[in-house]
C-alpha cells in the first residue's frame, strides 16, 4: 500500500515539475503585441504563419495578433501604444506622422512594389485606366498606398477622375458590384476567384506605375518609446520574420497552410505568390525608392517638404540579422 501511495505521489511530483518546466519556458518568452492590417493576404501573413510554424517561439517570442481594417488603423494602434508593433503602414503615412511628432519607428520593408490592382464589374464598359475619365475610383484610406497609386493613375493618364475612399476589399466589391463606385481597388487573394469566375475584369495594376515598381510602399513600424527598451526583442522579431518569409517561399507546406489560413484553394494561393508578389518585394532589409516616396507626398500634400538625411535616420531603424 505504502508503495502504490510512493508510486502516486512521484507521478503527481513529476507532473507538477513538468507543468513547471512548461509555465518557465512559456514566461521565458518575450510577449509582442501586434497590430496587422488585411487579414489574409499573403503579405501581412508572416505573423501568424510564422507564429503557428514555431519561428517566432524559436526566437523566444508570444505574439498576441489584433487584425485591423487596414493602415490607418493599424498606425492609430502603434502610435496609442495599444501594440509594439504594426504591419502594413503605408510609407507615407508613415512619414507624415512622424514629422508631426508621432512616436513611430520603422523596423523593416513590408512591401516594395504595389500588390494592388483595380477593377470592374464583367459587363462595365471600362477596360482600362484610360477609360476612367470623369468616373470614380476606389482607394481604401486617405494616406495609404492605394491612395497614393489611384493619384499617380490620375497623373499618368491625363484622366480627370474622382477617387473615393471605400474602406476595406469586402466593401469595397459591394460597392463596386452594387454601382456606387465605378472602379474598385483589391489586394489579392481577395478578388482572384470573382475575376477567375468572369464576374470581375482586373484593369490595371499598381505596378504598371513604373516608379511605383521599385517604392517601398509599404511598412514594419514599431512605437519608439517601445523599441528604445526593447531593441533586443524588435530584432528578433524581424530576424524570425525573415526565417519565415524564407519558408514561405521555399516550402509547399507553407503554400498549403496560408490557403488554409485565407480561405484560398491552393492553385489560388500559390497564384497569388507567384503572380502579385515577388520574393524580393518582400525582403524585410530591402528599403529603396524613398526619394519618389517622398515626391508623390509633397506632390499629393501628404508632406509638407521631403524628410532630411537626419530626419530618415531617426525614422528607419531596421535591425541587423540575428544568427
Amino acid at each position: 500500500m505504502r508503495m502504490k501511495r510512493a508510486g502516486i505521489l512521484f507521478r503527481v511530483v513529476a507532473a507538477s515539475l513538468a507543468l513547471g518546466a512548461i509555465a518557465t519556458r512559456a514566461s521565458a518568452e518575450d510577449d509582442l503585441k501586434l497590430a496587422v492590417g488585411a487579414r489574409g493576404n499573403w503579405e501581412t501573413a508572416a505573423a501568424e504563419l510564422g507564429r503557428d510554424a514555431g519561428f517566432f517561439a524559436k526566437r523566444g517570442l508570444a505574439l498576441d495578433i489584433l487584425y485591423t481594417q487596414g493602415s490607418g488603423e493599424t498606425q492609430q494602434a502603434v502610435i496609442s501604444g495599444s501594440v509594439d508593433i504594426g504591419i502594413g503602414l503605408g510609407t507615407t503615412s508613415v512619414m507624415a506622422a512622424f514629422l508631426k511628432g508621432a512616436p513611430l519607428r520603422v523596423i523593416a520593408n513590408a512591401s516594395t512594389g504595389s500588390s494592388e490592382f483595380w477593377y470592374v464589374p464583367a459587363a462595365s464598359p471600362i477596360h482600362s485606366m484610360k477609360d476612367a475619365g470623369g468616373r470614380t475610383i476606389a482607394y481604401s484610406t486617405a494616406g495609404s498606398s492605394s491612395h497614393i497609386e489611384v493619384l499617380g493613375f490620375i497623373k499618368e493618364y491625363g484622366i480627370s477622375a474622382k477617387p473615393v475612399a471605400t474602406g476595406g476589399t469586402a466593401a469595397t466589391f459591394t460597392q463596386v458590384m452594387s454601382g456606387q463606385v465605378d472602379i474598385g481597388w483589391s489586394s489579392p487573394p481577395f478578388g482572384i476567384e470573382a475575376a477567375r469566375a468572369g464576374k470581375i475584369r482586373i484593369i490595371a495594376r499598381g505596378n504598371e506605375l513604373p516608379h511605383f515598381r521599385e517604392q517601398t510602399i509599404r511598412l514594419i513600424v514599431a512605437n519608439g518609446g517601445w523599441l528604445a527598451a526593447n531593441r533586443d526583442v524588435a530584432a528578433r522579431f524581424i530576424q524570425a520574420y525573415r526565417d519565415t518569409l524564407e519558408w514561405m517561399y521555399a516550402d509547399p507546406a507553407a503554400l498549403e497552410a496560408y490557403a488554409k489560413f485565407s480561405g484560398a484553394p491552393v492553385a489560388i494561393a500559390k497564384q497569388v505568390r507567384d503572380e502579385f508578389y515577388p520574393k524580393n518585394g518582400l525582403t524585410v532589409d530591402r528599403i529603396s525608392g524613398l526619394d519618389s516616396v517622398m515626391a508623390d507626398g509633397v506632390a499629393n500634400r501628404y508632406l509638407a517638404a521631403p524628410l532630411t538625411q537626419e530626419q530618415l535616420r531617426a525614422l528607419f531603424q531596421v535591425p541587423a540579422p540575428v544568427k
